[in-house]
């Protein structure tokens, strides 16, 4: 069945000839698009309510649904464990494996009759730090989440408030956890984001993280309760080439199901230099209708087992696309020139000549033209000499359908000096529409008004004194 299943995706992608865009409110994501056997284009389907994507290499978010909705994130709440018990103990491996942890019942009662996942540790069963570690991240044992809990933060109830501090530390807004498993729901949610930035976390700063949630299996030590040490099994049919859903790029990292969360995963793949890691979260528990008859129809296919698991496929999916169609394209060269701007009062020369502060490239669909993104360019109004080389003077947006994909400073690549005439001729004008020179010139013209009727009452004064003397000369004859 293995080999064709593997026919299967071989075909299937062989077959994406074009990618859709998607423009989510909070950043531009990409969505994939198929051609069937007919020729037609549709849409790949993606069975996970919550999908996060991200570049590792450079940052970029390539597909994002629902990435902020707050839900139960099953065992995934084991990689903050996992962060927590590495953070105060160390990543030193040598160091696990000395270190010795058990627990008795009260890390065991609240298991019982639950169907959890286990690594088959006993009661006062003494395992060192690192098998507990592989047990949490490997066989995504529950009983091993306590023991870590009660060893490292002496009760479950202050390991978990660790797990929480450590949430607000990365910064994490819409995650909260209760328990140190995930097997309970009560007030422990997450997001597919915030999961992405946890396994960053680990993936970055420790190696052993790294090395364990890769290996498909796993050999404990042998210890009292097992003489013969304990074999573990990934629970990420991904990284087992035994299985249906085996991805040779795929390099880890954990599972997680319930009932209330749904089939949840987070992995990470490498291929030719590039790093992809995605988090997808409440993919379906039961083979839909539709599966079934698929099934039926092809007895080989992986349909026709009573399991499918729809978070690998979302993962397999999305890994191949992104590595077949997604390219690195330059949007931007620092060193272009994008246009001249008038600048006044310059000496010799009234512009400057603008050019990007940096480049911008990303990761995008090879099949969409560069030239489909729209440059808006806009500069400062009244720009006034000196103007130096390195002054910002206006700026770039590059828009896709409507999205803001970058925001790009544009600089002067010009040294502009002030003109003293012209400098002398801006103080002149400046002046004469300045509010002091209104202020002054109302009062000299209110000052020549006041002069004006001053010397006409006088005159109007002397005027009617020759009338009265008049007037007497008369009289007296």
């Amino acid at each position: 069945m293995k080999c064709k299943v593997r026919s299967f995706f071989a075909v299937f992608f062989a077959l994406l000839v074009i990618v859709n865009v998607s423009l989510p409110a909070a950043a531009l994501s990409f969505s994939p698009t198929a051609r069937d056997e007919n020729g037609k284009i549709k849409d790949v389907k993606l069975y996970s309510d919550c999908v996060y994507m991200k570049n590792l290499d450079t940052g970029e978010v390539i597909v994002d649904i629902n990435s902020e909705k707050e839900v139960p994130p099953a065992s995934l709440t084991k990689l903050m464990t996992a962060v927590v018990m590495l953070d105060e103990l160390g990543g030193d491996e040598t160091a696990l494996k000395s270190k010795m942890m058990s627990a008795g019942t009260e890390a065991f009662d609240e298991l019982y009759d639950t169907g959890a996942s286990t690594a088959d540790i006993q009661p006062f069963e003494s395992v060192s730090a690192y098998d507990l570690l592989a047990a949490l991240l490997i066989q995504s044992a529950c009983e091993a989440s306590n023991i870590i809990a009660i060893n490292v933060g002496g009760n479950v109830p202050r390991f978990v408030d660790m797990m929480n501090e450590k949430a607000n530390e990365l910064g994490l807004k819409h995650t909260h956890f209760s328990n140190a498993h995930g097997l309970f729901t009560q007030q422990n949610f997450s997001t597919a984001k915030d999961i992405a930035e946890i396994c960053e976390y680990a993936i970055n700063k420790y190696p052993v993280f790294k090395e364990l949630v890769e290996s498909p299996s796993f050999m404990m030590d042998a210890t009292d309760f097992h003489p013969e040490g304990t074999y573990l099994t990934n629970t990420d049919y991904m990284l087992n080439e035994y299985t249906d859903y085996y991805y040779t790029y795929c390099r880890g990292i954990k599972t997680g199901t319930t009932e209330a969360a749904g089939r949840c995963f987070a992995s990470y793949a490498t291929r030719d230099g590039v790093t992809y890691l995605i988090v997808t979260m409440g993919a379906p528990m039961e083979k839909l209708p539709e599966d079934i008859k698929r099934g039926e129809e092809d007895p080989e296919s992986l349909y026709a087992d009573d399991v499918v698991y729809y978070n690998f496929i979302d993962h397999i999916n999305l890994y191949e696309w992104a590595f077949n169609m997604l390219v690195q394209k330059d949007f931007i060269d620092e060193l272009s020139e994008v246009r001249d701007v008038k600048v006044e009062y310059g000496r010799q020369r009234d512009y400057a000549n603008l050019k990007p502060a940096g480049g911008y490239s990303r990761m995008w669909p090879a099949n969409i033209p560069v030239d489909d993104v729209e440059k808006v360019i806009t500069v400062k109004e009244h720009i006034v000499a000196p103007v130096e080389v390195g002054d910002v003077l206006g700026q770039m947006e590059l828009r896709y359908k409507g999205e803001v994909l970058a925001d790009i400073d544009l600089i002067s690549t010009t040294k502009v000096e002030r003109s003293p005439v012209k400098e002398r001729m801006r103080v002149v004008k400046s002046y004469f529409r300045s509010m002091t020179f209104k202020v002054t010139a109302g009062a000299v013209i209110g000052g020549i008004a006041l002069y004006c009727v001053a010397v006409f009452l006088m005159a109007q004064r002397k005027y009617l004194r020759r009338l009265n003397r008049s007037a007497d000369g008369e009289d007296e004859e």
